[in-house]
Order: structure tokens, then sequence, then C-alpha cells
């Protein structure tokens, strides 16, 4: 895949393309049927490249900072997941005022037919574009006729839920971390929910316990924690996938573990982990958090989420 980092990135008489615009955070299970979409459309039209068009982050940001949601992945993950998806490039957006200010006209100008020549647009019925959103689909079909381009539209991707069937969206993937509910995350995600940074030096509780653990960085983490609790994950390094028990939060037990504290309990090794980057994709929530009154409680505790961590991995392999 192609990547472009803003306007000036694409090259010369790039296209033509199809193209779809959103934040995509997450590339969730909706947003993986779009550009499965967009794939089909492109080569059913010939020789169009398919492209992506995102932002570097959430509008709202810019907007409303107050209500701007945190992002459930980065966006070295994002480019990733978009690579993944199979389409030809992206082009990710600075989202700046400058940006936030242009007319929906001159944004289709500029974006999409000056600089990808897109051929066709792939929008659900509630896109909205331009300055205060004033751009809707109608206004970019006329648009389309005016710049020769062709829209088409998408269906919401409806996903299963305890309250029945519901959009599958970036908010409800939240929700669910927020409860702890990774396996609902992992089924609107269409694969396991993913934090990675980097290990840093902790206190070494856990190595005196019987039970050593890599502590994330929390000012390098990429991806969006779920709740406190304890978790089974696979953990990657290198490559490398182990089974691991990951817990998140303060740690009541002990006094002053901050808040959100995540730290993984390689499952049966013992590796060098400081300064290496962790990937962490959780498969089931095993306990909320809890203090213990005794050392040998919490070792029990910790000797149980590790044999209930193996139980979950092993069925979720």
């Amino acid at each position: 895949m192609e990547f472009f980092d803003g306007l000036a990135a694409v090259p010369a008489g790039y296209g033509p393309s199809a193209v779809t615009i959103g934040k995509f955070d997450g590339v969730h299970s909706g947003h993986r049927a779009i550009l499965a979409r967009l794939r089909a459309l492109a080569e059913e039209r010939g020789d169009l490249a398919s492209v992506v068009v995102t932002f570097d982050r959430h509008p709202l940001s810019l907007l409303a900072p107050a209500f701007c949601p945190n992002p459930l992945v980065s966006n070295p993950q994002k480019v990733h997941l978009l690579a993944d998806s199979g389409i030809d490039a992206t082009l990710m957006l600075t989202f700046d005022q400058a940006l936030a200010d242009l007319e929906p006209e001159e944004f289709v100008r500029r974006v999409l037919v000056e600089a990808l020549d897109a051929r066709l647009v792939l929008a659900g019925s509630d896109f909205r574009f331009g300055r205060e959103g004033a751009g809707d689909v109608t206004v970019l079909k006329e648009l389309g006729r005016v710049h020769g381009f062709e829209v088409a539209l998408i269906d919401d991707v409806r996903e299963g839920s305890e309250r029945g069937e519901r959009r599958a969206s970036s908010t409800w993937i939240r929700e669910a971390l927020e409860a702890g509910a990774v396996d609902e995350a992992a089924r609107v995600l269409g694969r396991p929910p993913v934090v990675r940074s980097v290990v840093i030096e902790g206190e070494r509780r856990g190595r005196e316990l019987g039970f050593p653990t890599a502590n994330l960085d929390p000012a390098r983490l990429e991806g969006f924690l779920p709740a406190d609790g304890v978790y089974a994950a696979w953990a990657t390094v290198d490559g490398v996938r182990y089974p691991s028990a990951v817990s998140i939060g303060n740690n009541p037990t002990f006094e002053g573990v901050p808040q959100h504290q995540a730290e993984a309990h390689l499952l049966d090794v013992d590796l060098d982990l400081y300064g290496r980057t962790i990937e962490l994709a959780f498969v089931a929530r095993l306990r909320g958090m809890a203090r213990f009154d005794s050392l040998d409680e919490l070792i029990a505790a910790i000797r149980a989420d590790a044999d209930a961590a193996r139980r979950a991995l092993a069925v979720n392999g």
C-alpha cells in the first residue's frame, strides 16, 4: 500500500481512483466492509486505484475538544490495518483549522479532483464534509456531476448485541472496552483489541513474588486500554507470540501504583524485555481488580490468574 502523508505527498498525475473518506478509528468490521466494497468497485470500473482519505486526528480534537473520544488505535496502527485490508493507497490529511475551514466544493476540488483524480466516491448515507459539515451526500452527488465522478452509497454494517442488532461503530467498541468486555469489542472489531508500548522498569514487585511482569510505558501507549482488571492476552515481542496474563489498574494491594497501569506476565518464560516493544491482544477478562490482605493471598490469586489465562488462550488460540 502507498502512503501519502498530506496532499503534497501525492505524486502529480496520480489516479484515476476510487475513494472513500473517514476517520477509520479502529478499522473495525464496518470499516472493512467499506474497504472491501471499495476494492470491488475499483476493479469493476476498470483500472482505478482504491484510496482511503483519513485524518491524523479526530476532528473533534480541534472542533470540540471536550467531546473528543480517545482513539482506538494510533496512526501507525491505523495505517498498518488499512494496508492489511488490501487497498492501494491511504492519504492522511492533517486535520487543522485550514482543513476544517474548507468549503465542501473546495475540499472536493483539492482532495478528490486535483490530488486523486477520483472517478468514484464511496460514502455512507450520513457522510458529512466541509466547513461545519455543510456538505452531505446530496452535495457530494452534485459536485460529482460537475467534476465527473460517481457517488456510490454503502449501508451500515450491523452486529448482534445483548440489546439486538446495532451499527458497528467505534463508539460501541469504546463502550465495550470501558466495561472490560474485550470479547464483545473483538466481535465488532473483527479481531482482538490490541495495545502496544515499550517495556519500562517498574517496582519489580512481580519478580519478587515469582511472577515477573512487563510494564508498559503509558507515555508511549498505542491503542485503547480496557477497564481495570485481569485479562488473558497474547503478547507479541519481536514477532514471537507468548501467552500472558495482563493486569490493568493501580494494584490496590500496594501503595503508590499509578492508575490504569498495564503490566503483562508472560506465562512459562522469563525474558529480558526492558526497552523492547510489546503488543498485547486481549482475549478474555478473567476478573476485576481486587485488594488482598496478605502477600500469600495475592500470590495465590496471581497463580490462579495464570491458570485461567492458559485455559482461555487454549480455547482462543
